[in-house]
C-alpha cells in the first residue's frame, strides 16, 4: 500500500500558497504605499495617509530632483558602485586564486589577515578611518571614498572566492602550468570564466551595499559634488522634513535604480545565487 505523500496534499498546498501570498503582500505593499504617497501634496497626505491621491502630481519628483541635485548625486553613486564593485570582484578572484591554488608558508597568515576583516564593522572604524584618510590627504576626494569601499568589501569577497576556487580541480591548474601559462594567464583565461557564479553573487552584494551606503560617505566627503543619493535623500528628512511629498519622491528616486537592477538581472541573480553556494 502506497504511503500518502503529504507534500502534495491539497490543504498543505493551499496553506503554502497562502503564506507566500501574505509575504508577497507584506513586501510589495510598502513600496506601493510609498509611490502613492509621493504623488500627494503634504496637506493631502496629512489628511489622507492611506487613501489614493485625489489629484496625482509628479511635481514632487521634479522639485526633489532639482532641490536635491540628484543629477550629480546619481552619477556619483553610479561611479562609486561600478568602480568599487568591479575592483572588489577582480582583486578578490586574484587573491582567492592565490590562497587556494598557490602553496606558500605565508598563505595561512595572509589569508587570515584578510578574513579577520569580516569581524570589523563600519561603526568600529569610522573615527580611525577618518583620521587616516585626512592624514594622507585623501579627505573629500573620490579616491578617499573608493579605497575604504573596496577595503570593506574585500574580506567577505576573498573568503567566498577562496572557498569556491578550492573546488576547481588542481589538475586543471597544473596542466596549464605545464603548457607554459603564467599565473595571470591562468587567472584570466581559466579561473575567471569558471567562477562566474561567485562573481555574480559578489556583484549582487556589493552593488546593493555600495549604492545604499550612508555612513562612510558622510564622514569621508564634505563637498556636495562628491556625495551620493543616500546623502541627498537625507536633506529631505531634515530641513524639508515637513514636505512629505518631496521626501517620498526622493526615496522613490533613490530606490528605483535598485529595483530596475534586480528586474533586469533577475535571471543572472537567481542563477548566481543558486550556483554560487560555497562548496565544502
Amino acid at each position: 500500500m502506497k504511503k500518502h505523500n503529504s507534500e502534495f496534499h491539497p490543504l498543505l498546498r493551499i496553506f503554502l500558497y497562502f503564506v507566500l501570498i501574505v509575504f508577497t503582500i507584506m513586501t510589495i505593499y510598502p513600496l506601493i504605499w510609498l509611490f502613492i504617497s509621493s504623488l500627494k501634496t503634504t496637506t493631502e497626505f496629512q489628511f489622507n495617509r492611506l487613501g489614493l491621491p485625489a489629484n496625482p502630481t509628479f511635481q514632487n519628483y521634479i522639485m526633489a530632483w532639482r532641490i536635491g541635485k540628484f543629477d550629480v548625486l546619481f552619477l556619483n553613486s553610479l561611479f562609486f558602485t561600478i568602480i568599487s564593485t568591479a575592483t572588489i570582484i577582480f582583486l578578490s578572484l586574484a587573491a582567492g586564486f592565490a590562497f587556494a591554488k598557490i602553496r606558500s608558508k605565508a598563505t595561512p597568515f595572509l589569508h587570515g589577515s584578510f578574513i579577520i576583516g569580516i569581524l570589523l564593522t563600519v561603526q568600529s572604524i569610522m573615527v580611525p578611518l577618518f583620521l587616516m584618510v585626512n592624514a594622507v590627504g585623501l579627505y573629500n576626494t573620490r579616491l578617499g571614498v573608493l579605497i575604504p569601499y573596496i577595503g570593506m568589501g574585500m574580506p567577505m569577497a576573498i573568503y567566498l572566492c577562496t572557498e569556491y576556487i578550492k573546488s576547481i580541480p588542481d589538475s586543471v591548474i597544473e596542466s596549464a602550468r605545464i603548457d607554459g601559462a603564467s599565473y595571470f594567464k591562468i587567472l584570466t583565461a581559466i579561473v575567471v570564466p569558471m567562477t562566474k557564479p561567485v562573481a555574480v553573487t559578489l556583484a549582487i552584494l556589493n552593488v546593493a551595499g555600495v549604492w545604499n551606503e550612508f555612513m562612510l560617505i558622510n564622514i569621508l566627503v564634505s563637498s556636495d559634488s562628491l556625495r551620493t543619493l543616500p546623502s541627498g535623500i537625507l536633506r529631505f528628512s531634515s530641513a524639508l522634513s515637513s514636505d512629505y511629498g518631496r521626501q517620498f519622491a526622493a526615496l522613490v528616486i533613490g530606490m528605483l535604480p535598485m529595483i530596475i537592477f534586480y528586474l533586469i538581472f533577475r535571471k543572472q541573480i537567481t542563477e548566481g545565487v543558486s550556483a554560487g553556494a560555497v562548496k565544502g
